[in-house]
């Protein structure tokens, strides 16, 4: 198991680290893990599957009409 850094998951994702963050607060992404007082972190594992459900609603019918997407 794997845990990754902010910048790394925004690197990973596409996204800004703050863009990332808001996905976090709307439920729309993976919440992280507490490292620490100051550190935060999230399992690559879970990463992988939202990356996965976004290709998968990407291929979708609901996709073509704007749904599933950020």
């Amino acid at each position: 198991m794997k845990i990754l850094r902010k910048k790394d998951v925004a690197s990973k994702v596409g996204l800004s680290a703050v863009h990332l963050m808001r996905l976090v607060k709307w439920n729309r992404f993976p919440g992280p893990l507490s490292l620490g007082p100051a550190s935060i972190g999230w399992l690559e594992s879970e990463v992988d599957d939202w990356i996965q459900d976004k290709a998968d609603r990407r291929l979708s019918p609901l996709a073509e009409d704007g749904q599933g997407r950020e």
